[in-house]
């Protein structure tokens, strides 16, 4: 007898652990609501480029465009404002990642580029050019957000960035530099010669810009999200002048999410 009591003992606390810790989850959950609280988890990929806008008449041709496998990871909370929780503000942290190689052939595009011996020479570069760019960021979000209904949300709003880690570099070949302008003594590169360029220590640190997008509740946590990410300054330092124009991110960025 006394080992069904000890049984029924353990099994009454074992229900009241669970229903307690239901509970406390049931709790929690409210209290969001009740205070117009939601939280997300967001994984995805981007895919787009780093360019100026309009092309300037220095690229003459895109060639090829490749892009790297750029994966996002983000947290974020969303303040409901009001009662109908229509209207929200979110914030949130994101490990952000932007990646591609193009091909392009320009003329009299500003370069500096390093010869066989070490050295650096500088000049505009009329031929082929190959460029790889990869950067990683902390990205702060600030967004705006309207439920259309249920399922459907949309967001806009700036984002913020801090770059922990970044590549710009590549190569240019067939064809010539004239140097230290277009009047100057002309290096050519013909059938395998090529030279090296990076201009890695000339990325600016901080970089802003603006994000659209949108997200579909698939079903009760689950959702898919796309958002356009525009960025607003030079991807270079402001004393940065061998390339002429200014470069900006834009990426799509496409993905999961999971609403707790």
């Amino acid at each position: 007898m006394k080992k069904y009591i000890f049984i029924l003992a353990a099994a009454l606390t074992a229900g009241a652990n669970l229903l307690h810790a239901q509970s406390t989850e049931h709790k929690g959950l409210l209290w969001s609501s009740l205070h117009g609280l939601d939280y997300e988890f967001k994984a995805g990929v981007n895919i787009g480029g780093t360019s100026p806008l309009p092309l300037p008449k220095e690229i003459r041709s895109l060639d090829s465009y490749s892009p790297g496998l750029a994966i996002t990871i983000e947290g974020n909370a969303t303040k409901w404002v009001d009662a109908a929780q229509k209207w929200g503000i979110s914030l949130g942290v994101r490990l952000d990642s932007k990646d591609m190689t193009t091909r392009a052939t320009v003329k009299n595009y500003g370069m500096a580029i390093f010869n066989e011996v070490g050295g650096k020479v500088e000049g505009l570069w009329t031929g082929g050019v190959k460029t790889k760019v990869k950067m990683s960021y902390i990205t702060i979000p600030l967004l705006a957000n309207y439920k259309i209904n249920n399922r459907w949300k949309v967001v806009a709003g700036p984002y913020f960035s801090y770059m922990m880690d970044g590549d710009f570099s590549g190569e240019v070949y067939e064809g010539h530099l004239r140097t230290p302008d277009a009047t100057g003594s002309r290096i050519d590169f013909e059938g395998d010669n090529s030279a090296a360029y990076d201009f890695s220590d000339e990325l600016r640190r901080f970089q802003w810009g603006i994000q659209a997008g949108g997200s579909w509740k698939a079903y009760k946590h689950l959702t898919v999200h796309a958002d356009l990410t525009w960025g607003l300054n030079d991807i270079f330092k402001k004393d940065f002048n061998t390339i002429s124009f200014a470069m900006c991110p834009i990426y799509l960025n496409f993905g999961f999410g999971y609403e707790f």
